[in-house]
């Protein structure tokens, strides 16, 4: 077997445990304090130019977009 496929190998197994590790620790993380109560607005949603954002994937871009104009004429 070749030296550097063993090596090879041995660096995806670390770097998976590394991601697994990271990723548990980021999921027990608590919530800082002072940030437990804050709510996620539809407007910044839309001032937002993350499209790979989970939330603004599941936002109704177009139903925020007429709540706002009718709020504004009011």
């Amino acid at each position: 077997m070749n030296p550097f496929l063993g090596l090879a190998i041995a660096i995806i197994i670390l770097l998976v445990v590394l991601f697994i590790v990271s990723f548990v620790l980021n999921k027990r993380t608590p919530v800082p304090k002072g940030c437990e109560r804050i709510k996620i607005s539809d407007e910044f949603c839309l001032n937002c130019s993350n499209t790979e954002c989970k939330i603004h994937e599941k936002l109704d871009l177009e139903k925020v977009k007429k709540e706002i104009e009718s709020e504004g004429e009011e």
